[in-house]
């Protein structure tokens, strides 16, 4: 089984650049940050300036325990010969210098201070999220070596909660329109994503970055995540309902889905019961089955939380017109209604102080293939446009959205700015002529400040700004974690939940 080492965790091309920098150099500082959202496609009336920053307190945990368990907790000779033998096809006929590993070995810890803005903060473009620097001058090297792993592990978690904090935006104002249930909308976005994500860690941490706005997930890795890493167990971290699959509804043969309906319906006689409806045909299920059903479903008893609701989940087509109905089929059809006028038809509902109306609470729908933003926005706009309030909807929110992501989507990247050589600081940037200016890069010393907008950089800071003024706080010294915030901490801080 492929586990990452210490050793392993890094781009080829670093190994050379301990030698590259020039003679005497003792200090490299290194930052974290978003430098554009321009990638980043989301209703422009929902757009922000800023990233939810999450992740790195994960992240920190993995770092310690993987430097500790391949590296420093084995015989020196056993990494350095790991080192060798990984290395060679890649160093060119100068080799690879292991003595500076034989020095840090022989060290215990990872040399660095690792500063950073609280998690759970909405930090502007161009605003660094975390700076990191050597504490002792033999290692310079070592805090641009991390940066392929910090970079790759990191940019995920905070653009997953940057996205799914949007999804809040989205469904909070239109309950606010509509009248919807300002306690169901951390039900309303609920994540779908694991099959769809590159590999069950992944999953987890992007599931994670979605649990700071909602608590709907069948994300059961992402909950683990939390639990072991932000002491989830201290709060209600989220949940789900039972839900059946397509290969439950075709074991149950399509000339009996009613029957099979039917058996779920009784099978369940509490609570919440999802049930996938467009196996066959979804207009065939939200008229006539959900029509000879309809005693059945109305028979329901509460659970302890008061629910007894019966939700169809139509699985295919153009969500927006499968939810809100579409203008260019046949006047009066189903297909022409949508699925939730389809279901006021037959089980009615309620009509709130706003006069928006909401389904019958025996019955409900969520809609999980290919939801984005864009069509989020669409969905609640068109069914606030037919009279229906924001609550009669849950948004699947799956790969098609986290999956859908790259490092640019919020241009996270890792520049040095400072350097000490001789004994002397120097500021050093980046500012390429052929770019847009997207990559040109911060100066010196580096201190994060806020006024009433929020977060700001100064740069080209005074050590003294840099240590005492700053709002970077060391959460990594020499080997130990300084930070150790819970999942009710950071959606705090949010404050979404």
């Amino acid at each position: 089984m492929f586990k990452p080492t210490a050793l392993s965790s890094v781009d080829s091309y670093k190994l050379g650049h301990a030698e590259q920098y020039p003679a005497n150099t003792t200090k490299v500082y290194s930052n974290f940050t978003p430098r554009s959202m321009s990638h980043f496609i989301v209703p422009s009336e929902f757009s922000t300036t800023g990233i939810v920053w999450f992740g790195l307190q994960g992240f920190l945990a993995e770092l310690q325990e993987v430097w500790d368990t391949t590296f420093f907790d084995r015989h020196v000779q056993a990494a350095l010969q790991e080192a060798e033998e990984l290395y060679a096809p890649f160093c060119g006929p100068n080799g690879f210098d292991t003595s500076r590993l034989a020095a840090l070995h022989k060290l215990r810890y990872l040399p660095l201070e690792i500063k950073a803005l609280p998690e759970g903060s909405q930090v502007p473009v161009g605003v660094p999220v975390l700076t990191i620097t050597n504490t002792l001058p033999e290692f310079y090297w070592l805090p641009n070596f991390l940066e392929a792993w910090m970079s790759s592990e990191l940019w995920k978690s905070s653009t997953s909660a940057t996205t799914s904090y949007v999804y809040r935006k989205i469904i909070n104002k239109y309950a606010e329109l509509t009248g919807g249930s300002k306690e169901f909308v951390q039900w309303q976005g609920h994540d779908f994503s694991v099959r769809g994500m590159s590999g069950i860690v992944d999953a987890a941490k992007s599931g994670a970055g979605h649990l700071l706005s909602f608590t709907g997930t069948d994300n059961l890795p992402a909950v683990k995540y939390l639990q072991q890493l932000y002491r989830g167990k201290e709060t209600f971290i989220g949940g789900s309902v039972p839900a059946t699959e397509h290969s439950v509804m075709c074991a149950g043969g399509k000339e009996s889905e009613v029957e099979t309906f039917r058996r779920l319906i009784t099978q369940y006689p509490k609570g919440i019961i999802s049930i996938v409806s467009d196996t066959w045909d979804f207009w065939n299920v939200i008229t006539n089955t959900a029509k000879e059903l309809k005693q059945e479903i109305l028979a329901r008893q509460p659970d302890e939380f008061g629910i007894s609701k019966v939700v169809f989940r139509p699985d295919s087509g153009d969500p927006v017109k499968i939810i809100c109905g579409d203008p260019s089929a046949p006047k009066g059809n189903p297909e022409y209604k949508g699925a939730v006028e389809c279901l006021w038809d037959i089980f009615g509902g309620t009509t709130n102080s706003m006069g928006f109306k909401t389904l019958n609470s025996k019955v409900g729908l969520i809609y999980g293939d290919s939801i984005t933003p864009l069509r989020c926005l669409e969905i609640l706009r068109q069914l606030k446009d037919k009279g229906f309030a924001s609550d009669n909807i849950v948004f699947g929110i799956g790969s098609y959205t986290f999956q859908y992501q790259t490092r640019d989507t919020l241009g996270f990247a890792m520049k040095a700015t400072y350097v000490e050589i001789d004994g002397v600081g120097q500021a050093i940037f980046k500012d390429p002529k052929t770019d847009s200016g997207t990559k040109k890069s911060a100066r010196g010393l580096l201190c994060v400040d806020s006024d009433k907008d929020g977060f700001y950089l100064v740069d080209n800071a005074t050590s003294e700004q840099e240590q005492d003024g700053n709002l970077l706080r060391t959460v990594f010294l020499d080997g130990k974690i300084l930070v150790n915030e819970s999942l009710a901490d950071i959606r705090s801080r949010l404050g979404v939940i």
